[in-house]
């Protein structure tokens, strides 16, 4: 079953879904040269539009930084266009089941809210997940074990995740990301902070694997 994977970036969806059985084609506005499979360089929402219909399901991954906390409401963030809004359109409108992710704070259904520790990574990570077309458990959430390391406000705070964004501050290394990620194809830094671990996708795409395949059996 092929699974179109918009904004794809460097595959951290895409694993999960290849681990969960899909064959995954992977569409992004720019270069990815370490995407583990068939690429296509294009505007996802165009391609989306002209080529949706001929997938059985599709991911999508609309650009976060119009939703972060940081930037949501402010100057800033009207600097951003919101894509969520047409993505979803779209998607209703081909007809297939579909995930949206994005970021706490990102005006999705929240249908699934996934972490890092419910599946034991080294990240929290939180992200939110729109499903339609099929159903998707929520897994318990799990206490946290501790801080994330790094320094704030000229604190260091020692603990057991590793924060994997930005640069400086008692943040990890590009091979601790990797580790804590999941991710070991790229060791592309900005490719790994952008991702999202593969588990999450896994997760998710093993119960759309289980509807589609009930589906077709029926």
């Amino acid at each position: 079953m092929k699974l179109l994977d918009l904004f794809c970036g460097a595959g951290g969806a895409a694993m999960g879904y290849h681990r969960a059985g899909f064959d995954v084609v992977g569409v992004d506005l720019f270069p990815q040269p370490d995407y583990p499979f068939e690429f296509h360089q294009r505007e996802a929402l165009d391609y989306l539009a002209h080529h949706g219909h001929e997938f059985t399901a599709i991911h999508a991954s609309p650009p976060c930084q119009a939703s972060t906390a940081l930037t949501k409401g402010t100057n800033q963030g009207r600097r951003y266009v919101q894509l969520i809004p047409e993505v979803r359109r779209l998607l209703t409108s081909i007809g297939r089941p579909y995930v949206i992710e994005n970021v706490q704070g990102s005006d999705l259904r929240r249908d699934l809210t996934l972490c890092g520790e419910m599946f034991g990574l080294d990240v929290i990570r939180h992200r939110y997940f729109e499903v339609s077309g099929f159903d998707a458990a929520q897994p318990a959430h799990k206490p946290h074990r501790g801080r994330v390391r790094g320094w704030r406000h000229g604190t260091y705070y020692d603990g057991p995740y590793v924060a994997v964004y930005g640069d400086g501050g008692g943040k990890g290394s590009v091979e601790e990301w990797r580790v804590a990620m999941g991710i070991d194809w790229t060791s592309d830094k900005k490719a790994i902070a952008e991702a999202i671990p593969p588990s999450y996708t896994e997760f998710v795409g093993r119960q759309l694997m289980a509807h589609l395949t009930q589906e077709r059996a029926a």
